[in-house]
Parts: structure tokens; C-alpha cells; sequence
């Protein structure tokens, strides 16, 4: 009689199939869900201890966890956001050699969509108008400011993503809004810095079309809100792509990812 061979499954393999397991847990647990510890997965899954920390490794090199050592170990879970999704895609044009001019030709084509979506809402004038006003009014007090002033009217294009009702529309775009904004952030600190910063005539202007744009949705007229967008959009473009325009979309460097992580806390 042939004995039996006992087949061994590879630690990776084991360790893939519990990160699948955990990932399905995480994107459908709700914001306050944690994993288990190490010792309760080991105890749950039947696996060793390698096991177990190669699937958390998994999940940190997809930005779901940080895996935190010593005697507070543990792992935090990271929900996908719009940021972490700006982070791969932008990881993704830079590999691919595209250009900034690429990337704002795309934005110039979905996010006047947005702003048109926006004015078609029902509820616009509890909702998205006064979120826009407050920026607006925070942007006036900044004028002069450049650092401060450029993240502030930045934010003004995030919040009108963020209130478009279609959310494929809404995580796609305000991807490629967050990865913009850290590349005009790093432009901003780096003009700041020598003395090359856009005039206070140029900011003031910035505050005035972006009123007319929420002016525009306040009254529900889509196709001018749309058309304003994209105009603005251009134009506020042109600033960078002067000086930048064949430069590959960086979303590699400490400055472009601190800056896509603090769009976490724009509303989606």
C-alpha cells in the first residue's frame, strides 16, 4: 500500500488566505472596527505565528493596517479613503510618465461636472452653499497668506466633489482633485519661499470667481456653474503648468503625501 504524502501549504499561501479574510472584514466593518491581537487571530485561524504577521504585512503594503511593534503592538485599521486612493493613483500616473498638463486636462473635464451637479441638488441651499460660503469667507481672511491661502481654496474644489450625489463620481474625482491639490501645495511652499508668490490682486480675484460659482449653484443654473468651473479651473491651473507643465505627477515625495493625508478630513 503507497503511504499517504502529506501535502505542506506554503506559510504564503496561508498567510494570503487570511489576509483575504481580514480585508473583507475591514472594508465591510464600519469605522470603528478593529482586528483581533495576534494571540486571538493565531487562536481563531489555527495558524502560526509567521502566518499571521505576514498577513498583517500584506495589508500594511496595501495601506490597510499599520502594524505598530513593541509592547503596545496591535494593528490600526485604515479604512480606503479618498486619500490613500490619491496616493495609488497618483503612485500609478508617476510611474506612467504623466505629465501635470495631463492630469489638469482631466480634471478640467470631470470637475466642472461636479460644480454642474451641485446646482442640480435640491436640497443645494441647506447643504452645499453654505459649506462654499464658509470657505469662501475663510479664504477672504487668508488673502496674503500664500501657503495658507493656496490649502484653503484647494479646499473649495474638494468640498464641490464631495457634494456631488453620485459616489463613484465623487471618490474618482476628489482622487484626482487630492492628488492636484498636493502638487499645487508643494508649488505654493516652494514659490512662498522665494519670494515668487502670486500677487494679492490674483488671491482676491480667486475668492471673487469662486462666489460667482457658488452664487451660480445657489441659484441652480448648472450650465453656468459648470462653465465658470471649468474656466476658473483653467486659469488657476495655468499658474503652475507656466512654470511646470512637462513636470511627471509626483505623488511619491513627503510633501505630496502630507498633503494628500490632510485631505482625510474633507467630507465625502
Amino acid at each position: 500500500m503507497t503511504p499517504i504524502r502529506r501535502t505542506r501549504v506554503p506559510q504564503r499561501r496561508i498567510a494570503e488566505t487570511v489576509a483575504d479574510e481580514l480585508r473583507g472584514r475591514i472594508l465591510a466593518g464600519d469605522d470603528a472596527f478593529r482586528l483581533p491581537t495576534q494571540d486571538q487571530l493565531v487562536q481563531e485561524f489555527g495558524v502560526s505565528y509567521p502566518s499571521i504577521r505576514e498577513a498583517l504585512r500584506i495589508l500594511e503594503t496595501e495601506g490597510l493596517v499599520t502594524v505598530r511593534r513593541g509592547n503596545v503592538g496591535g494593528a490600526e485599521v485604515h479604512r480606503p479613503d479618498s486619500a490613500s486612493a490619491a496616493y495609488h493613483l497618483g503612485l500609478a500616473l508617476q510611474g506612467g510618465r504623466v505629465t501635470l498638463r495631463d492630469l489638469a486636462e482631466g480634471l478640467q473635464t470631470l470637475e466642472p461636472m461636479c460644480a454642474a451637479e451641485c446646482a442640480r441638488r435640491t436640497d443645494r441651499a441647506e447643504t452645499v452653499v453654505p459649506a462654499l460660503t464658509a470657505n469662501i469667507e475663510a479664504c477672504a481672511e487668508l488673502v496674503g497668506d500664500g501657503v495658507a491661502f493656496t490649502r484653503t481654496a484647494r479646499e473649495f474644489h474638494d468640498l464641490l466633489v464631495s457634494f456631488t450625489p453620485n459616489a463613484t463620481v465623487r471618490y474618482i474625482v476628489s482622487s484626482l482633485v487630492a492628488l492636484w491639490s498636493a502638487q499645487e501645495e508643494t508649488w505654493a511652499e516652494a514659490l512662498a519661499r522665494r519670494g515668487e508668490y502670486p500677487s494679492r490682486e490674483e488671491a482676491e480675484s480667486v475668492v471673487g470667481i469662486h462666489g460667482r460659482v457658488r452664487d451660480e449653484i445657489a441659484a441652480g443654473r448648472h450650465r453656468e456653474a459648470g462653465r465658470l468651473a471649468r474656466a476658473h479651473l483653467a486659469a488657476t491651473q495655468k499658474l503652475l503648468l507656466d512654470r511646470f507643465d512637462d513636470d511627471v505627477v509626483n505623488a511619491s515625495s513627503a510633501q505630496a503625501r502630507q498633503a494628500m493625508q490632510a485631505s482625510r478630513g474633507t467630507r465625502i
